[in-house]
């Protein structure tokens, strides 16, 4: 059976470095290096530096957008909430696309392994792993990521055997000279190896599956990024510095080839082993990933509804996942160089989207954009990022713009045909463009999205006074006046909400005042007052932006909370005065309080504010 429930979070940091790591160590290490030496000689290894540098910017700026939407397919999640649907629906089906050709460029580097080491059809074994990891994903996304967690873990200890053992062998005359064919061919290759970071992409999609993603998202991925960056450069320091020229140029076994010079026949057959476990790892992290595209595409009515069911039995998305194998599948007749290359140009585009989509979103003016972790840098890490992934992007050359055009015309037409008459969701861009001329180009529906993503993600229990808050009466009060107008005008609105007289509620809070003051900040005033009868509760809220004159000492009162109740409900009365306490001593309440757009971002301040449940 199944339906479109929620994917249950069972990802922690352990489970977050090794699916990143183990999508990011593979073909691009296994396979890449001798291609890519090919085309720059020594300097590749700053060629591994500078992309490594280069997906940080975009990891960082993925890093924020996960920890504020934390939902399946996140990065096209970012792209539809930051750019609109159309953007929205070309970036999931390219980042679908992206994650499926690079897990089949590892099957197809799992069959060159394979087939040096046993008597099979390569083909064949890697259609049987795809199908295996396949059914593994489908029977739970924690099963597949401990699998993951074995795999990346072997593999880290065959690699560091490898460098450690091979640093002492390495010859300096093989790394002189350092650019033999000048500085433009290490950029060049940086766009060429881009692809081997691409596994930061898919921890992104799988955001909504992670437990804590405030914390565990960004530690994930920065552990994730730098250690695999050093990994990357201190491989290809040690393969450039063993291996011959012409033994390394083109070679589609490089670290393999170097295991044998250091280690002998063993060392070949372990770095074989090695790269199959990559491979695997690789093909089972993108099928995880790459699923979450077309589950989120689905929710939002971009793709037929069968895309987003989920199974019941083991929430996953597992039509999705299906069918994300069969392009795996079907891609595994394309050649090596179209791998690549469309892989790296699609992954360096959502990159750069992802740093437009934080600088997008954070000048948006949208209130409950909150990421739980905000990039470091701001707006200059994004937009180093975006003009030096520009710049590889350029150095890709003709043939990779021509197979992005193609992939991203088919995802058009997808959307043109199917998704455009579905699509009617806010963007933050429309949100920036209102913030600039027409405020009335914009509802509410977007900030609405964003709290409820903000509760699934902190875990927030709506109690009683969630709701006594969402149903108060609120006041926004645009000019200066005293206390007593401020009554008069709380009475008119409550007295048919708790049954009494207007006049008389005026009395009481006026009874209430002069017995104690209700002031409790030069800025926050709680009256609350007890009434007769029974089984009534309510709250008025105000906002006074040039203050409320309650007395000489607070003449300037820019919050009030009014609790009005019966004496039955005294101890929920207490819980009320202890929640707005709590609320109030949130850290940037004030600032947020007055910068709140409207009364329902008012009301929202409350609703997010952190406190006991």
């Amino acid at each position: 059976m199944t339906n479109k429930s929620s994917l249950s979070r069972n990802l922690g940091l352990l489970h977050v470095f090794t699916i990143a790591t183990g999508a990011m160590i593979g073909a691009g290490l296994f396979i890449l290096p001798g291609m890519a030496h090919a085309m720059a000689g020594p300097g590749v290894i700053w060629s591994y530096i500078l992309a490594g540098l280069l997906a940080a910017t975009g990891a960082l700026s993925m890093a924020e957008l996960a920890t504020a939407m934390p939902k399946a397919g996140s990065d096209y999640f970012f792209v539809m909430r930051g750019f609109g649907a159309g953007a929205g629906s070309i970036a999931g089906m390219l980042s679908w696309f992206s994650l499926s050709l690079k897990s089949a460029f590892a099957v197809v580097g799992m069959s060159t392994f394979a087939a040096l080491i046993i008597d099979l059809p390569g083909i064949l074994l890697g259609a049987v792993i795809t199908i295996f990891f396949v059914i593994l994903n489908i029977l739970g996304v924690r099963e597949a990521a401990r699998a993951q967690s074995v795999i990346v873990i072997a593999l880290f200890a065959l690699l560091l055997l490898y460098i450690f053992v091979g640093f002492p062998k390495t010859r300096s005359e093989l790394l002189i000279p350092f650019a033999p064919y000048g500085i433009g061919s290490i950029f060049a290759a940086t766009g060429f190896v881009f692809i081997s970071y691409g596994g930061l992409l898919k921890i992104a999609s799988i955001a909504e599956e992670v437990n804590n993603p405030g914390r565990v998202l960004p530690l994930g991925l920065s552990l994730a990024i730098i250690s695999v960056t050093l990994l990357y450069a201190a491989s290809v320091t040690v393969t450039s510095g063993v291996l011959e020229n012409s033994m390394l140029d083109n070679s589609l076994t490089p670290i393999s080839d170097g295991g044998r010079i250091i280690m002998g026949e063993v060392g070949f057959i372990a770095m074989s082993f090695a790269a199959i476990l990559a491979f695997v790892s690789t093909a089972n992290a993108g099928i995880m990933a790459a699923s979450r595209y077309l589950l989120a595409l689905s929710r939002d009515d971009l793709l037929p509804g069968l895309f987003s069911k989920v199974n019941t039995r083991f929430q996953t998305p597992h039509i999705a996942i299906a069918v994300t194998g069969g392009l795996i599948l079907f891609s595994l007749f394309l050649q090596l160089k179209v791998l690549v290359e469309a892989a790296s140009c699609v992954l360096i585009l959502t990159y750069i989207l992802s740093c437009l989509g934080v600088i997008v979103l954070r000048e948006s003016g949208l209130q409950n954009y909150r990421p739980a972790f905000t990039s470091p840098l701001y707006p200059w890490l994004q937009i180093v990022g975006i003009i030096g992934l520009g710049f590889v992007l350029f150095e890709l050359g003709v043939e990779a713009y021509l197979i992005s055009v193609g992939l991203i015309l088919i995802a058009f037409l997808t959307f043109w045909f199917y998704g455009r008459n579905q699509a009617k969701r806010e963007s933050a861009l429309l949100h920036l463009i209102a913030r600039l001329t027409d405020k009335q180009l914009v509802n509410s529906s977007l900030e609405a999205e964003l709290k409820q993503i903000i509760r699934e993600r902190d875990n927030i229990i709506v109690d009683r006074f969630d709701r006594l808050v969402e149903n108060a009466a609120i006041l926004d009060i645009p000019e200066p006046i005293t206390k007593e107008h401020l009554f008069e005008m709380a009475a008119r609105q409550l007295s048919p909400r708790v049954r009494i007289e207007a006049g008389e509620l005026v009395a009481i809070l006026n009874h209430r005042e002069q017995e104690t003051s209700t002031v409790l900040s030069p800025l926050l005033a709680v009256p609350h007052v007890v009434i007769e009868g029974s089984g009534c509760f309510d709250l008025f809220i105000v906002r006074a932006k040039k203050g409320i004159y309650f007395s000489e000492n607070a003449p300037q009162i820019k919050t009030v909370f009014m609790l009005v109740g019966t004496r039955d409900e005294r101890n929920f009365h207490l819980r009320a005065l202890s929640a707005i306490a709590q609320v109030v001593q949130n850290k940037g309440f004030e600032r947020d309080w007055m910068s709140a757009k409207d009364e329902q971002g008012l009301k929202d301040i409350i609703l997010l504010s952190s406190r006991r449940r």
